[in-house]
């Protein structure tokens, strides 16, 4: 490091992270692994959409990249950057990926991008020079690094208390971690964290009347964004030591109000084993339990939706600022950011899946007839138990009384299917929306094989990245 001005503890603490850390827990890469193949499931149902599919491929007036990285389930073989995006737009799009929750809850698996396209486009580089590609180990390992990166900053830092996005978690994470896979040392992967922290975005977009479509590919961008300054640093290019701690220009000045930008927890691997996977449906985190209420409460109330007058739903306070909503519902991302939508749906049908987002479903009166009788409240115990760093609970209940004066039971969730508690309920949904996503792409020959490779654990540890992301490709 610089011996001339030192450097900010946040980025020494990455740098020597990256640099230094062997991942060793066996958990945490087979965590890495449901991750991956859960991200991937995203991302193919992803391209059924064309909100999604028109941000891909390469830049207005650019090319594909003979050598680039290839992006899952299409055609685009892209230059890094480019390919970060792309497939971080896919994975990120319907909100279906997996998620970490604490002071900031993020979520981890937009890693994906930066990390696969530069693993990728390296070894297609090393392969024409006779040099090793990377593994797919190597990827899971620098998944690991990156999700706890990601994780731990959240743990300290509420970003959205400041009007800040979580996405600068990924930024930090995925340029930190791709500057170490480009063979960055340890001062240079400090020069890269710093640049990172030039640019936080906006988090507008996921708040109140001003959901947009943004949500989906902001996170995109930020990977592209990682690449870039990963590759700018280990070019030589300076980094910024006060970039936080400057006392008139530094972040913690200018962005957090003067509080400080920390990191004095340690980096391991607990965050990606303490992930929770979105199963039953593509929703806002702190609905993902709710939901699950909602399906159970189908069967009570089916053929029995007149005769409705008052939904109760109970849940913890961080759903209220940040899904409670009434009125009008704008487009696709607006509604998925409301609890008393996705709820309704959920109710109606006995299932909630991206496309009930989609103005055609949302034209059913019944929707917003439902939505009229429900009175959300906070639950003080459900607050306590999901602000305890402890137990992480995301709880929600609902009750339904009806007009003539009777009531169902109240159906309650602790905490969702994807949980880490609840693993062993959780794989086989994960596994099964990996499979069922994968039909949705590819021919059943392509299918069988991507399935055998992948659901094989130490096969696809061993397998050669281009070797991977070409089973992919259509």
């Amino acid at each position: 490091m610089s011996e001339s001005l030192p450097y900010d503890d946040v980025l020494t603490n990455i740098a020597d992270y990256v640099a230094q850390a062997r991942i060793e827990s066996e958990e945490a890469i087979q965590t890495a692994r449901y991750c991956l193949l859960d991200s991937l499931a995203c991302a193919f149902e992803a391209l059924d959409y064309p909100e999604c599919t028109k941000l891909l491929g390469p830049p207005p007036g650019g090319a594909g990249s003979p050598n680039g990285a290839r992006v899952p389930g299409t055609s685009f073989q892209l230059d890094p950057a480019t390919a970060a995006f792309n497939i971080g737009c896919l994975v990120r799009w319907l909100d279906f990926n997996d998620t970490w929750t604490a002071a900031q809850t993020c979520h981890p698996s937009d890693d994906l991008g930066p990390i696969l396209a530069v693993a990728d486009s390296l070894s297609r580089a090393n392969r024409s020079d006779g040099r090793q590609s990377f593994t797919m180990r190597e990827v899971l390992e620098a998944m690991v690094k990156a999700h706890e990166i990601q994780g731990v900053l959240g743990m300290e830092n509420a970003l959205s208390n400041h009007g800040l996005d979580h996405v600068l978690f990924l930024k930090i994470a995925a340029t930190a971690t791709v500057a170490g896979m480009l063979g960055a040392k340890r001062d240079e992967i400090a020069n890269a964290v710093s640049l990172a922290l030039f640019e936080p975005s906006l988090a507008l977009h996921r708040y109140g009347s001003n959901t947009g479509p943004r949500k989906g590919w902001a996170a995109a961008e930020a990977s592209s964004q990682a690449v870039r300054f990963a590759h700018m640093a280990v070019a030589g290019e300076a980094g910024y030591p006060q970039v936080l701690t400057h006392p008139k220009w530094g972040f913690n000045k200018v962005f957090f109000g003067g509080e400080a930008f920390r990191n004095t927890l340690p980096f391991g691997s607990k965050v990606m084993t303490g992930v929770l996977f979105k199963l039953q449906a593509p929703v806002v985190i702190h609905a993902q339990s709710a939901i699950e209420a909602a399906i159970r409460m189908h069967s009570e109330v089916k053929g029995r939706f007149d005769a409705i007058g008052r939904i109760e739903l109970r849940s913890h306070n961080r759903t209220l600022v940040i899904i409670d909503k009434t009125g009008p519902l704008r487009n696709a991302a607006d509604r998925d950011h409301c609890l008393q939508y996705a709820v309704a749906v959920a109710m109606l049908n006995g299932r909630l899946s991206a496309a009930d987002y989609e103005d055609e479903v949302a034209a059913d009166p019944r929707i917003d007839q439902l939505r009229s009788l429900m009175h959300l409240a906070e639950n003080e115990s459900y607050t306590e138990v999901y602000r305890d760093p402890a137990r992480k609970w995301n709880p929600n209940s609902i009750r339904v009384f009806f007009k003539d004066g009777s009531s169902t039971p109240i159906i309650e969730v602790l905490q969702p299917i994807g949980a880490p508690a609840r693993r062993a309920e959780g794989i086989p949904m994960l596994i099964d929306k990996f499979e069922r996503n994968v039909a949705r792409r590819f021919a059943r020959k392509q299918k069988e094989r991507i399935l055998q490779q992948c659901l094989d654990h130490a096969v696809l540890l061993d397998m050669p990245v281009p070797a991977f992301t070409d089973m992919l490709a259509v």
